[in-house]
């Protein structure tokens, strides 16, 4: 059936031969295509969970102002189609088949609730699309129920994390613009790592979610897993947690389960120490602001050094724009990309802990048989499905854990690197604002001693 979210587009390119990488980075849309606003990702120590039916209602605020379609994002461009033939792999040649962008956030405001839905567009040569470009819209829970799929279909692949539901107290009041646009940035990457994962990539569960309506995702929807089954999964989980280690659980597993704890910990104190550093800078940008009017104050009733006064203002001023654009860059790079990471340390666990599930069920069944006289034929069989159902979790993981680690310590360098380059642009600009400011002291000083010297 072809999808109603079609949009009439030229057709692109074909796809050149060859597999699909494994190294993609999910990254943002260059600068000047949709996503390019700002927001500063906020303080993990200051979120404060929400009840979980919000899963299903995103009630809040129901501010008039939310109404107008683009008022979160005024920079975004109305047309996606710079998106085309920008993006390669870093260590693929062959250029992508599939764009994916989440823009223009826009409130929808009924009797019962109020909520956000994002504007997904994708561009595709693939031949299993109908259409070469879709537009649909959707909303967070939305997001939520693809995570859960793709979980659902592939339990030891380690699935992109989802931006929490939460609220920053102190610091940004949720559904506010700020917040929207956060949020945005985190689906589009979401996406987009799906998008550039080998596997992943080509799950139905992810077709239908960017080419089907609204109401053909609901139905789509109804026809998952009943309250029942999941229920019984559920059980099956904690049996095997109850029943304690997995015995037979091979040495790279247990090195993969060490270093992830190792990682998690770390990651977790760098997000809690660049969030207060991002605080403390903030709180530094706005006591900087009403420093330097006072410097000009000053110089109206000290006729003397009003010149240096007003030179100390000017540099106070011009420091103080560069301590806005470091901030900018912290929340725009840094801070997203360390608490991604915060996030994917929980899902490793939990990828983890589902292969210990499906070693521990072998386990059983194995030790089952050995105390059985009977029906041995029947947990043979059993047995042998079982075997193949580890291995293929087993090699499924392998795999996705040496692209993860690659995308990690990629994502890790371009950061630092980039930290470090805007710490080099910053103290570079306040070092010559000054030493501009001592030179003009120094000449006037110089005519000073002149003047006086003079009969």
């Amino acid at each position: 059936m072809e999808a109603e979210g079609q949009v009439p587009g030229p057709p692109l390119p074909p796809p050149s031969p060859g597999g699909r990488g494994g190294a993609g980075t999910g990254t943002e849309l260059p600068a000047g295509a949709p996503g390019a606003a700002r927001g500063p990702l906020l303080a993990a120590a200051d979120v404060l969970a929400l009840d979980d039916e919000e899963d299903d209602l995103e009630v809040f605020s129901k501010d008039t102002s939310l109404t107008e379609v683009n008022s979160f994002s005024p920079s975004v461009p109305i047309s996606p189609s710079s998106m085309i033939n920008q993006y390669k792999f870093e260590d693929e040649p062959e250029l992508k088949d599939l764009f994916i962008t989440v823009d223009d956030p826009e409130s929808h405001i009924t009797a019962i609730e109020t909520f956000i839905t994002y504007r997904v567009v994708t561009k595709t040569s693939r031949g299993e699309f109908d259409s070469s470009e879709y537009e649909v819209r959707r909303r967070y829970q939305d997001f939520l129920w693809l995570k859960s799929k793709l979980e659902e279909a592939h339990p030891t692949l380690i699935i992109p994390p989802l931006p929490e539901k939460f609220i920053m107290k102190g610091m940004v009041e949720r559904f506010s613009d700020e917040f929207i646009e956060t949020r945005r940035k985190a689906l589009h990457k979401f996406l987009n790592r799906i998008a550039d994962h080998p596997t992943l990539t080509f799950n139905e569960d992810f077709k239908i979610f960017l080419t089907a309506q609204a109401w053909e995702l609901s139905s789509h929807k109804k026809q998952g897993p009943g309250l029942l089954s999941r229920m019984g999964q559920t059980v099956r989980a904690v049996a095997s947690s109850v029943r304690g280690g997995v015995k037979n659980r091979p040495e790279m597993f247990t090195e993969m389960n060490d270093y992830v704890e190792t990682f998690s910990q770390k990651i977790n104190v760098l997000d809690k120490i660049a969030h207060r550093i991002y605080k403390e800078e903030r709180e530094y940008f706005n006591e900087m602001k009403e420093y330097g009017p006072i410097h000009t104050l000053w110089s109206a009733s000290e006729e003397d050094i009003a010149d240096s006064l007003k030179g100390v203002a000017s540099c106070i001023d011009k420091c103080c724009k560069a301590t806005e654009k470091r901030m900018a860059g912290l929340s725009e790079n840094l801070l997203p990309i360390l608490h991604e990471y915060v996030l994917y340390s929980d899902i490793l666990m939990g990828v983890l802990k589902r292969r210990d599930q499906i070693q521990g069920e072998l386990d059983s069944r194995v030790d089952a048989l050995a105390n059985k006289k009977t029906e041995k034929d029947l947990f043979s069989e059993e047995i042998g499905k079982l075997e193949d159902k580890v291995e293929c979790a087993n090699n499924a993981l392998k795999a996705d854990w040496d692209r993860w680690k690659q995308n990690m310590q990629c994502d890790m360098r371009s950061t630092f690197t980039n930290v470090a380059e805007n710490n080099l642009h910053y103290y570079e600009e306040c070092l010559a604002t000054w030493e501009s400011f001592l030179a003009s002291q120094t000449v006037d000083l110089h005519v000073e001693e002149d003047s006086e010297e003079r009969p």
